[in-house]
């Protein structure tokens, strides 16, 4: 028989955090981020990272385990992540996967083997130099003359995945785009329910300003002026997280705090976008429209748990 898996995603600031520790306590369940940023240490505020008061007691995985030095990508998530649940299971408990990078979740769901992908180490050299010469914007210029589809749902700022996209498609003269859609008709070897949380956008895109002046205040500016003091630069992978850029560009002088400010809240917004559209393309997804319960997480929960009996992923016993 399968073993059970709960995921709990959506838009960056819609709340999932709070609704997953009511879940977890509901379920008998542990956590596993599936965020590319809350994995780094010294990374907390702009990463709007959990903090042990909120967490309430329930185990979580994949926090503070990297210093930002470290690469962290989807091999190394699923590698993680997979671990964490056979510790999860051996205590009896249900992992639930918490955070909105859908392309981490869907490696993870339907256990997509990246190890047979072909590489081409100086092609990746040629393209990065590209980036570094002419700008992100170059780069994700020519994945939209190859691969519009996967240019629509990867930022300009994410060089990695960029290359990635333009590597395999000359590689393989398949689109990323593609194979990924071939890769999500895989079956999944757990019995899951995959909600997405979400919210109408207006109220979302406030939230999103709100949590950033809130950022602000917290001290992200200090943050980054710790971490830019270990040596860490806008070229390193975590780095190019959202906030984490824009305030380097503030202390580099290139840009006032304002405008930073400015750039993460639009930023973020337009991640929010990409996040929706990648969770539509996704199979056998369950949307939970917050409006649709008048905001009240009691009235979430009793949905969700109602769909996990229905499923027979966790027994009515344990509800």
């Amino acid at each position: 028989m399968k073993k059970p898996l709960i995921i709990l995603t959506g838009p960056t600031a819609v709340g999932k955090t709070e609704l997953s520790i009511a879940l977890a306590q509901a379920v008998h369940g542990a956590v596993i981020s599936a965020d590319s940023m809350q994995v780094y240490r010294h990374m907390d505020i702009g990463s709007a990272k959990i903090t042990q008061e909120e967490m309430h007691g329930v185990p979580h995985y994949l926090i503070d385990i990297l210093e930002p030095q470290e690469e962290f990508h989807v091999v190394r998530f699923q590698e993680l992540a997979r671990q964490s649940m056979e510790k999860i299971y051996t205590e009896g408990k249900v992992p639930i996967v918490v955070g909105g990078t859908g392309f981490y979740i869907q490696a993870l769901l339907y256990g997509i083997d990246f190890t047979e992908q072909q590489e081409d180490t100086q092609y990746r050299k040629e393209l990065e130099q590209i980036a570094k010469e002419q700008g992100p914007e170059a780069l994700h210029r020519m994945l939209g003359q190859v691969d519009p589809e996967s240019a629509k749902c990867i930022h300009e700022n994410n060089v990695k995945r960029v290359v990635r996209a333009l590597e395999f498609y000359h590689l393989s003269g398949q689109k990323i785009s593609e194979h990924n859609k071939q890769e999500r008709m895989r079956e999944s070897p757990y019995r899951f329910a995959y909600f997405v949380l979400n919210d109408d956008r207006e109220r979302l895109y406030g939230r999103i300003d709100k949590r950033v002046d809130g950022m602000v205040e917290e001290g992200l500016v200090e943050e980054v002026r710790r971490l830019k003091e270990m040596g860490c630069h806008r070229h390193m992978v975590a780095m190019q997280g959202l906030g984490y850029k824009e305030i380097l560009e503030y202390l580099d002088k290139d840009c006032s705090l304002e405008e930073a400010v400015y750039k993460i809240k639009r930023d973020t917004r337009h991640f929010a976008k990409r996040q929706l559209t990648w969770f539509r393309r996704e199979r056998e997804v369950i949307w939970v429209q917050k409006p649709e319960f008048g905001y009240d997480n009691g009235k979430i929960l009793a949905y969700m748990q109602k769909i996990l009996e229905e499923q027979k992923i966790i027994p009515k016993e344990t509800l």
